[in-house]
């Protein structure tokens, strides 16, 4: 293997530089040290987070899920913490027409077996009327417990598009954390992966080279029409739904009742 760098000035126009194996790894082991501090600085923001105050709320608040209503309090499973992602909803909409980035994060979070190992149970809740909610839920192949919080009072029902944890001292429940804006990009592993690439996420908003492939509207790729073109468009949905049977090119994504 040679240990002679390669001219940068060789590079392809929009490629990262071409070096040897020894340069590389020196230019890997300086960001290294940033990166180090970054997860250090991560460790230290959960620290304070698991000191933050918590607020007691009531747990008898009936939400809806397959089984009819039920007490918030019994999302906990018989666990003592949980989390819950909060999906918004738009009433009356097809499938294809329900949010993709609240689909985005729910297909992340489909399988909860290591939240439930560590003692921790987990939920989606929506606005949703039931009865639009279950078969959305068939459809997209979700096993998650879903619930509607229709109605339901704060911190239950608010705040759509976030994630929220609370914990249990017996019949009591107490909210203890709530993400704001992009707060919900830990739950998405493929953005984690997308940000070790070299072109990242490819959104317009991304500090990268010049040179680079031009950044698209936030969230582009969060959609497609049935050829994988990314985008929104009449003809799109929420990309994990193409993987589902039956999810056939569509031609509007207004509410039940409108031309199709």
């Amino acid at each position: 293997m040679t240990t002679t760098p390669i001219s940068t000035s060789t590079a392809r126009p929009g490629r990262p530089p071409v070096v040897d194996l020894a340069a590389w790894q020196a230019a890997r082991d300086e960001l290294l040290v940033r990166e180090k501090a970054h997860t250090r600085a991560g460790d230290a923001l959960a620290a304070e987070r698991r000191r933050l105050p918590m607020v007691e709320f009531d747990g008898s608040v009936e939400v809806v899920g397959p089984d009819g209503p039920v007490p918030f309090l019994a999302l906990f499973e018989g666990r003592e913490e949980l989390v819950v992602y909060k999906h918004m909803w738009h009433d009356g909409a097809p499938h294809q027409g329900q949010c993709e980035g609240c689909t985005l994060w729910a297909w992340h979070l489909k399988d909860a077996v290591y939240l439930n190992a560590r003692g921790v149970s987990f939920a989606i809740l929506t606005t949703g009327p039931w009865e639009e909610v279950a078969p959305f839920v068939e459809f997209m192949g979700y096993t998650q417990p879903w619930y509607s919080v229709r109605g339901a009072p704060a911190p239950v029902g608010d705040d759509m598009g976030s994630i929220a944890c609370y914990l249990r001292d017996g019949d009591r429940t107490f909210l203890t954390y709530a993400t704001t804006g992009r707060g919900v990009e830990g739950a998405a592993g493929s953005f984690a992966l997308l940000d070790l690439t070299p072109y990242g996420r490819g959104e317009a908003w991304e500090d990268t080279p010049d040179g680079w492939p031009e950044g698209r509207g936030q969230c582009w790729y969060w959609r497609s029409d049935a050829e994988g073109n990314a985008g929104w468009s009449e003809r799109s949905r929420p990309v994990p739904q193409w993987t589902r049977a039956g999810a056939t090119p569509v031609d509007t994504l207004g509410r039940v009742g409108e031309h199709h």
